[in-house]
């Protein structure tokens, strides 16, 4: 299903700009022609110093809106000093976090020029549950036994940060590949907690995870107020006792309601995994989220380009 889905996002973008292209081809030959002919009755001619960028292109952009994630958290921990592996968790499934959570999201992009662009991101995803576990678990120095009534949490915020350039800049689309990196900071935990005489202990994991990625992005116009935009990303490495892969995508839909406001309806997503050895404790994190998003776009600042 993925590689459908990343197969038609290409093709859904390549084939437009390679039309496209051809067009601008045929025409920029006319326009030189044109020129030519009109300079032999002048000394001058009025160049424009102006590039032409789509509608949707400005020096600065700030969106902000709602996004309805779909979470999945496969978490394994084993224990300190190299003891248990650890149980194999869907937090959702066993532990009862919410697999639905509705959180805001914002953007701030900025056109360096008409071709180099930045994109700084911002979301949080919180959650907390608790349940009665239906089957016996261990996670960190501890088991936790069927019927236990546990407490967890499971909380992440994910910056990001990139950097791209577009390849092909031209009036009614542009393509492009950037570098650019998820740092995620996640704390989760488990715990039973009873009065009186009753059982206490609990187990604590955070981490802090910058997260390179290589990826493709582009936008093409489909008239004067709607366009369509996306973004896929991704890395693989492995590294010592560390090994780690990420997957990301986007697409949206923006319709210009303003001169300078948008307003987008888009889909996201992002799978994270990571397989690490430290300390002799052995851990498998695998976290991801998906859904519908919508927003709005307020785009400003003076450009060396026009629309």
């Amino acid at each position: 299903m993925r590689k459908c889905f990343l197969l038609s996002l290409l093709i859904t973008f390549t084939f437009p700009m390679l039309a496209m292209s051809a067009v601008s081809f045929s025409d920029n030959g006319k326009n030189l022609m044109a020129i030519s002919h009109e300079s032999s009755f002048s000394d001058t001619i009025n160049w424009s110093k102006k590039k032409t960028a789509p509608w949707f292109v400005d020096r600065f952009k700030i969106s902000a809106g709602l996004f309805a994630a779909t979470t999945t958290t496969d978490i394994k921990l084993g224990a300190s000093g190299g003891g248990s592996i650890g149980t194999d968790i869907d937090f959702e499934k066993d532990l009862g976090l919410k697999r639905n959570v509705e959180t805001f999201i914002g953007n701030f992009q900025w056109r360096l020029s008409r071709r180099w662009r930045m994109d700084f991101s911002f979301y949080q995803l919180n959650r907390s549950a608790t349940k009665t576990l239906e089957r016996t678990v261990i996670f960190g120095d501890n088991t936790y036994n069927v019927t236990a009534n546990v407490n967890t949490f499971f909380n992440t915020t994910i910056y990001r940060v990139s950097i791209g350039y577009a390849i092909l800049a031209k009036p009614t689309y542009e393509l492009g590949l950037l570098l650019g990196t998820h740092t995620l900071q996640s704390k989760m935990g488990l715990g039973i907690s009873a009065g009186g005489a009753g059982v206490s202990f609990s187990d604590n994991f955070k981490f802090t995870a910058p997260l390179p990625d290589l990826g493709i992005w582009g936008g093409v116009v489909l008239s004067k107020k709607l366009s369509l935009n996306g973004e896929f990303d991704y890395l693989s490495i492995a590294a010592g006792d560390v090994k780690g892969r990420i997957v990301g995508y986007n697409a949206s839909l923006l319709f210009n309601v303003a001169k300078h406001f948008d307003l987008a309806i888009g889909y996201t997503g992002f799978d994270f995994s990571l397989d690490e050895n430290a300390n002799n404790q052995s851990a498998h994190i695998g976290w991801g989220y998906r859904g519908p998003s919508i927003t709005g776009n307020f785009r400003f600042g003076h450009n060396n380009w026009k629309h």
